[in-house]
């Protein structure tokens, strides 16, 4: 398994809504179209209106190799590069991993 989890901060509320526009729009064909996407969740941040944070989850490296390849997701990633003004991408690894 390989998760991450990625922060999106947004310079304005107009940013935040065409963001969660283009989510609502992209997460439904993500999750229907890449059986190695086992999470692809995204939040809002308690307290911090103008931030998002992804939970992803794959199966493996290269599903999400695959999910990086997938051409709407090179299209998600170009228009969120419009909008925000900083990314954070972590790379997880489970604490109780053997």
């Amino acid at each position: 398994m390989f998760a991450i989890a990625v922060r999106f901060d947004l310079p304005d509320e107009q940013a935040a809504a065409a963001f969660d526009e283009l989510v609502a729009a992209t997460v439904p064909e993500i999750l229907a179209e890449e059986p190695g996407t086992l999470v692809y969740v995204p939040h809002r941040i308690v307290d911090e209106p103008l931030s998002r944070l992804f939970y992803e989850t794959y199966a493996d490296r290269e599903a999400h190799r695959a999910h990086e390849a997938r051409p709407g997701t090179a299209e998600f990633l170009r228009r969120v590069g419009e909008l925000v003004s900083s990314v954070r991408v972590e790379l997880l690894t489970p604490a109780l991993a053997d």
